[in-house]
């Protein structure tokens, strides 16, 4: 990583002029705005290909309908690189209801109408329009999330593999850092593709017929059986789980007529060095400058937010970061995130508050395995359910250090965890989650329980409810010995498969008789590849167990309901009686959480309206 750096990623024509390039070497196209910042994948991707010498410039939002749009830098050298942005472009476009969202948060000013609707797709075959047999690469989160036959809900269908709508070369899943070397390596010298991990290629007819799999790889059900057998998502989602480790997972074929899909295993997390340096880049940490004066939503959420652990172990089975960050942490070095902040504290933007300070959740940073051999022949979907990991050792002592030296530095008024936390850690780590109360709540805590139902819990793969309670009681008596007026933000979500009428009612008496009423409505959406999807599609538990699930807004509403029910009037009936609690509150969202780490809140980190 030591080629010069642009201070701007070009994104125009006189940009890439006045760096003196006659030509590119890599187009990249995304559909989010470009900002600079570390928490957008594809600034991280244009930064390290830049770092290995390459010339690089970035179509943000392209005009899909318009293949001249894409003509700006002329015809790249090697190849182009496409990703629908930091959400699945479905999800960026719909809501829960499969209604149009009002606005999207990673546009200009929350415009709407900016990206078509499975944007790896549209923008892949408008660059091959443009520049034919230009080799096109694939990822992001939507490319992660669709990499293998899938259930589309808003669409109400199996769809294939993003490799066979989009006609790309090569798809990359997962935290790409570790292959993009390679990947561009070889289709530079005109190198076979196949072989590297965290990627996936779709083999021809002829080139299907002699491939041998041997023991490396595990076929799943293909697409054509996707297609009249439900459950054979349900088996497909099951043994993709048990093939998520990159250490003894196999890579997954999977058959489409004559073709062939060839998944390899996922790439190894990187090393807290190599998380180093990626975060060393010079990355301006702002949007482009050409947006100047405009405000973008999502940005605004994480722009004095500091990510520094990726993959999550917590595997909760509607959640899209098992497919694509995977369970397995990668942490920054307390350096590195010292560095940043004293980067932080020169731009223009800082307040002195830094927002978060995290990734999926708020208290995994320094959690690490007592044993790390014992993780590379693990299989386990989640290393905190059934039970947290007898291996896993949630150490919190790490981050409460860190955290003093951060709110020590000069400049720096409040430090803030906003990614939330993982109550069942919580409870083992009296120590850090004594400090996040008394020193790191900005007001409101958002915790996500999902669900007050052990049986419902238990299908989501989350905290039994009785760690909600126990969490709440901690906060309670620490924000009171603190002098702190604070308050605790439960979200749940509605709709959740296999729950009924009786289960949401435990919800509901729980909402009731805290007084509370959420402000924005937490839907269920079944993400592709997800196994909360593969349950919502077959209508059965992994186990096999029938279970009821909601279809449609006229089945759904009633559960909706529960959550937007308004309960002023059992506070003021409280309060007539001369209870001296505070009148209800709204549950407000002060989460400065970026979307892409839990996909069922919007853009803004807000719970999804219907």
């Amino acid at each position: 990583m030591t080629a010069v750096q642009p201070e701007y990623i070009p994104v125009t024509r006189q940009e890439m002029d006045k760096l003196g390039w006659d030509e590119i070497d890599i187009l990249l196209i995304t559909g989010d705005v470009f900002v600079d910042h570390p928490s957008y994948g594809i600034a991280i991707i244009g930064r390290l290909l830049l770092s290995y010498g390459y010339r690089v410039a970035i179509i943000a939002q392209p005009d899909w309908k318009d293949p001249d749009c894409l003509k700006i830098f002329g015809r790249p050298r090697i190849a182009c690189g496409i990703t629908s942005g930091n959400m699945d472009s479905m999800v960026n476009i719909y809501t829960a209801g499969r209604r149009l969202r009002r606005d999207d948060a990673y546009s200009l000013d929350g415009e709407t109408g900016k990206r078509p609707q499975h944007a790896l797709v549209v923008y892949s075959h408008l660059a091959r329009q443009t520049f034919p047999q230009i080799p096109i690469v694939i990822g992001g989160l939507e490319a992660s999330l669709r990499r293998i036959a899938h259930y589309d809900y808003w669409q109400d269908k199996i769809r294939p593999s993003m490799l066979v709508d989009s006609k790309a070369n090569l798809l990359m899943y997962g935290q790409g850092e570790k292959s993009l070397r390679e990947v561009y390596r070889r289709i530079e010298n005109n190198e076979d593709l196949r072989g590297i991990p965290g990627t996936a290629v779709l083999l021809g007819k002829k080139a299907a017929e002699v491939f041998e799999p041997g023991d490396k790889y595990l076929e799943i059900p293909s697409y054509e059986e996707h297609l009249v057998d439900r459950d054979a998502l349900m088996t497909s989602t099951k043994m993709i789980e048990r093939e998520m480790n990159p250490w003894c997972g196999h890579g997954i074929t999977q058959r489409y007529a004559d073709r062939l899909l060839v998944i390899e295993p996922p790439s190894e997390p990187m090393s807290t060095e190599e998380s180093d340096l990626v975060h060393a880049l010079p990355f301006s940490g702002i949007p482009h400058p050409s947006y100047k004066g405009r405000k973008i939503p999502a940005f605004e959420t994480i722009k004095n937010s500091i990510p520094a652990v990726r993959g999550c172990p917590g595997g909760c089975s509607f959640c899209g970061l098992v497919s694509h960050q995977g369970r397995l942490l990668t942490f920054r070095s307390e350096q590195s995130i010292l560095d940043e902040v004293e980067r932080m504290k020169k731009r223009g933007n800082f307040n002195g508050t830094i927002s978060d300070i995290g990734g999926p959740a708020g208290n995994i940073y320094g959690n690490h395995p007592d044993d790390p051999e014992k993780c590379k022949v693990c299989r386990r979907s989640s290393c905190l359910y059934p039970d947290v990991c007898k291996n896993y050792n949630p150490d919190g002592t790490r981050l409460v250090g860190l955290l003093r030296r951060v709110r020590s530095i000069n400049g720096v008024k409040h430090v803030h965890i906003n990614s939330g936390v993982r109550l069942a850690l919580a409870l083992r780590q009296p120590e850090l989650t004594r400090e996040l109360i008394r020193h790191h709540v900005s007001g409101h805590l958002k915790v996500a329980p999902e669900h007050l139902h052990p049986r419902i819990t238990a299908l989501m793969r989350k905290d039994p409810p009785e760690a909600f309670f126990k969490f709440m009681k901690i906060f309670e008596e620490e924000s009171r010995a603190a002098g702190k007026e604070q308050y605790l933000i439960p979200l749940f979500i509605s709709n959740f498969p296999g729950t009924t009428e009786s289960e949401m009612k435990v919800v509901d008496d729980f909402l009731t008789s805290h007084r509370w009423t959420p402000q924005q409505v937490q839907d269920y959406i079944p993400l592709p590849m997800t196994m909360a999807a593969a349950m919502y599609y077959t209508g059965k538990s992994p186990s096999g167990e029938d279970i009821q699930v909601n279809r449609g807004l006229k089945e759904r509403r009633p559960q909706i309901e529960v959550l937007k029910r308004k309960r002023i009037g059992v506070a003021e009936r409280f309060n007539r009686q001369g209870d001296e609690r505070p009148a209800a509150r709204d549950s407000r969202s002060r989460r400065d959480e970026h979307p892409a780490r839990h996909p069922f809140r919007n853009k803004q980190g807000k719970t999804k309206k219907t």
